[in-house]
Parts: C-alpha cells; sequence; structure tokens
C-alpha cells in the first residue's frame, strides 16, 4: 500500500479516532482507550496504513510537548502552596508503595534493575485525564472530594515531572543502556546546570515581554492563542539546542506563565488544541504496540495490572484515613485514582527512546497502563458519580 503523506495520515487518525470513540461512549470507557486502539489497528503492527516511523515519532513528539505545556500551565504556584500538609503527606506514601509493586513485579519476572526502576516509577502515578474527566464538574469540583482528588493529582503530575527531568538528563546522548547508565552524572550534571539559565531566561521573557504585550492586547483572542503556541515551541527549541529536550523546555514554557493573570485563560483557549494533540500522542503510543511482544510479556502485565488496580485504592484510603478522613471519602478518593497514568505511557515513551528500558519492558507498562484504565473505569462509573454513569442516579455533568 502506498504510504500515505501528513494529510491522508491525518483524515485516517481523527476520522478512525470519530468512529471508536462513538464505541467508546457505547462501552463507557474515556476517549483515549480508542484512540490507543486505533494506533494498534492501523500502526505498524496492525493493518500498516499509518507505518512510517518518522511520521509516527513526530506525531508523538507533538502530542508530547503541548501535554507537557498544558501541565506546566496547571503548575501555579498558589496551588503547589496549598498541596502542603495532608496532601503531599499521602501523595509521597502512596507513591513509594506503588513504586514498589512496580519495582517487585519486574525484578521477579527476570527483568533488569533499570527496567524495574523504571517500571516503578511510572507506574507510580495516576491518571489525571481519568481523574478530572470522571469528576462530575458541579458536585464534586467545589467539595471536598473534589479537592482532594485534584491535590493529589497535581503532587503525583510534579512528580512526575521531576522524573521526567532525570529521565532526560540520565538520557540524553545515550547509544545504550550501559552508556546512558554510565553517562548519568556528566548527562544529569549538565542537565541541572543548564535548566536554572533556560528558568531565569523563560522568567525573564514572561515578566518582560510577554506580559506586557498579553495586557495590551489580551483582546485579541487569536493574539493570545499565537503567543502561547509560539512561547511554548520557542523554548522547546531552545531547551533542545542547550542539550536539554524539547519536553523539558516546553513543560518549562508552562510553568513560566502558570503565574500570570492570563494562565487560567490561555489554558481555557488551549483546551481543543490540546484534546487535538493528546489523539496525537495516544495514537502513537497505540502504534507503538506490538502484538506478538505483548502476547510474550502477557502474565507479567496482567500481574503489574491487577496488582496496580487491587492495591491502588486500599492504599489511598488507608493513608486518608490515618489523616482523619472519613471512610467513605477516603475510598472514593481511592477509587478515583486506582489507575496508572498518561505518565506512565510518556515515562515508557522516554525512558524507551533513551534506550534505558527493552522494548519488553516498555510492553509491559503500557500494557499494564491500558489494563488499568479500563478496568477502574468501570470499577468508578458503576460506583460513584460521574458524567460517564451507566444509571441515571449516578450520571451528573
Amino acid at each position: 500500500m502506498h504510504e500515505p503523506g501528513i494529510i491522508q495520515s491525518f483524515f485516517l487518525i481523527f476520522s478512525g479516532a470519530a468512529l471508536l470513540a462513538a464505541a467508546a461512549l457505547f462501552a463507557r470507557q474515556p476517549f483515549l482507550i480508542a484512540y490507543i486502539a486505533l494506533g494498534a489497528l492501523l500502526g505498524p503492527h496492525g493493518i500498516a496504513w499509518v507505518e512510517n516511523p518518522a511520521l509516527l515519532e513526530e506525531i508523538a513528539e507533538i502530542g508530547i510537548i503541548f501535554l507537557l505545556f498544558l501541565v506546566g500551565l496547571d503548575l501555579r504556584p498558589s496551588r503547589l502552596r496549598n498541596m502542603l500538609g495532608e496532601s503531599l503527606l499521602t501523595g509521597l506514601v502512596t507513591t513509594s508503595v506503588f513504586f514498589g509493586i512496580g519495582l517487585g513485579t519486574m525484578l521477579a519476572f527476570g527483568f533488569t534493575l533499570p527496567e524495574a526502576l523504571i517500571t516503578g516509577v511510572a507506574v507510580s502515578f495516576s491518571s489525571t485525564i481519568m481523574g478530572i474527566k470522571l469528576l462530575p464538574t458541579t458536585v464534586l469540583h467545589h467539595r471536598h472530594i473534589g479537592e482532594m482528588v485534584v491535590s493529589l493529582l497535581l503532587i503525583q503530575d510534579l512528580l512526575a515531572v521531576i522524573a521526567l527531568l532525570v529521565l532526560a538528563g540520565v538520557g540524553g546522548g545515550a547509544t545504550g543502556q550501559g552508556d546512558a547508565i554510565a553517562g548519568l552524572g556528566t548527562r544529569l550534571g549538565l542537565a541541572l546546570g543548564t535548566l536554572p539559565l533556560l528558568g531565569a531566561l523563560a522568567w525573564a521573557g514572561v515578566r518582560w515581554l510577554l506580559v506586557p504585550l498579553l495586557q495590551r492586547f489580551d483582546a485579541f483572542t487569536e493574539f493570545v492563542f499565537l503567543l502561547a503556541i509560539g512561547w511554548c515551541l520557542g523554548l522547546a527549541s531552545l531547551a533542545q539546542a542547550a542539550g536539554l529536550s524539547l519536553e523539558i523546555g516546553a513543560l518549562i514554557a508552562g510553568v513560566s506563565l502558570a503565574a500570570t493573570p492570563v494562565a487560567a485563560y490561555i489554558v481555557d483557549n488551549l483546551k481543543p488544541l490540546r484534546d487535538f494533540f493528546l489523539v496525537l500522542f495516544f495514537f502513537g503510543v497505540g502504534a507503538e504496540l506490538n502484538g506478538a511482544l505483548v502476547l510474550e510479556v502477557w502474565l507479567p502485565t496482567l500481574l503489574l495490572g491487577t496488582a496496580l488496580v487491587l492495591a491502588k485504592p486500599p492504599t489511598f484510603a488507608l493513608a486518608l484515613r490515618a489523616q482523619g478522613e472519613s471512610s467513605g471519602a477516603s475510598w472514593e478518593v481511592g477509587a478515583r485514582l486506582g489507575q496508572a497514568s498518561e505518565f506512565s505511557l510518556l515515562v515508557s515513551y522516554v525512558a524507551g527512546a533513551a534506550a534505558l528500558i527493552g522494548a519488553e519492558a516498555a510492553h509491559v507498562i503500557q500494557g499494564a497502563t491500558v489494563f488499568t484504565l479500563i478496568v477502574n473505569t468501570y470499577l468508578v462509573i458503576f460506583r460513584y458519580p460521574s458524567p460517564i454513569a451507566p444509571v441515571a442516579r449516578l450520571r451528573r455533568d
């Protein structure tokens, strides 16, 4: 079959995404499962309608850049200050438990220590997309349960960002797993030395360039949109030129804008763009899934996914109960955070690209993540209020 160009590829991706999204609605599943399934179907390990490796890599890269830019925009200093206390302690304790589950499972199946460590990090987080999507906005966002869910997700997002920064420092310039580990000190030192300079430059650019422009022309939504995109891609390119990565630059671009008065406005206006690139990112994840390889590692994948689904809700519940929360609220928060994360997929992608983990380990992480997303969705929607609950008494917008 003739390899489709970018226009034909986008047609296949978004038309297919619309069809599978309809199926996901009937199945009471989040759209990201449909996007991953579509990538597996159309990608090189499926019917191979979109199989250009360079194109797939660029699709995933663009999706990651904008995903991290928008994560950075949510990391506002005021919200970070509010996370101190109960949510911070709960986040650190539970993350340690889930890290141990991932580490122990991979070591038990004979994976290398670096692969086990990275898997432990990857499965430590819960899905921000799922957690927020299944929260009824008019019922829970302004109540204590919603506040706990959002605070814990923000803490985990921050920990995930730190993990990605470390992986970028470890993997930069690596040609193999041994080279990546051996060069950790040098590359991580370079990254940590360059980051403050890039951060200072970003702060100065926002303070002396972007804020004055936004204050003068904020009535022109198209200009705000273009300025935000330009700032994201500009800092991403600058970070890459400085020896870091596009992803780190995009994250710094978002964080540098997070404290400005227009951050929430930018987030609202970029939501359609975020959704656009989320489709591309999760399609790219699905396209990387090799069915034959999944079958080879099905046992560790199934056991890891099952262990996470069973362990996450009670772990969160016990941690919250120990800090005085009610039993009902603690278990509901635990159930809503009882899955792996889109950051799990991102960590596997970044670690795989840096040759820190092999294809088998990457497939275990990705397969276990998808498993937890599917199973946990049903555990939530059949028990707690959500926008896609199957029964009327639980369905809340």
